[in-house]
């Protein structure tokens, strides 16, 4: 069983910063790709950030010059890191990473629970 989960989500004012974590447990043989998604209310899910695992990284041209992914292969971690936040920002993040289990010959697309993300002003 492989499990993602999310953590550092909360509260921040206009201009702030926020750090997310997502680490990935269970039977992992290898891990792919690493992506931050989000959910704002009344709209799709859009892809923020992803990181491959060699560190080639891409994001979504709203959050450029403001968030970096990062990744601790040695953790199975990735984090988020977001400054200047906005309003706009505020969503439920989530983690997604295509991982190859220890007792499957493919990857597989996994999804954390979700981490709210509320920027006040």
């Amino acid at each position: 069983q492989v499990q993602l989960v999310e953590s550092g989500g909360g509260l921040v004012q206009v201009g702030g910063s926020q750090r997310l974590s997502c680490a990935a447990s269970g039977s992992i043989f290898s891990i792919n790709v690493m992506n931050w998604y989000r959910q704002a209310p009344g709209k799709q899910r859009e892809l923020v950030a992803g990181i491959s695992s060699g560190g080639n990284t891409n994001y979504a041209d709203s959050v450029k010059d403001r968030f970096t992914i990062s990744r601790d292969n040695n953790k199975n971690t990735v984090y988020l890191q977001m400054n200047s936040l906005k309003p706009e920002d505020t969503a439920v993040y989530y983690c997604n990473a295509r991982i190859r289990s220890s007792w499957a010959s493919d990857e597989y697309d996994y999804w954390g629970q979700g981490t709210q993300v509320t920027v006040s002003s």
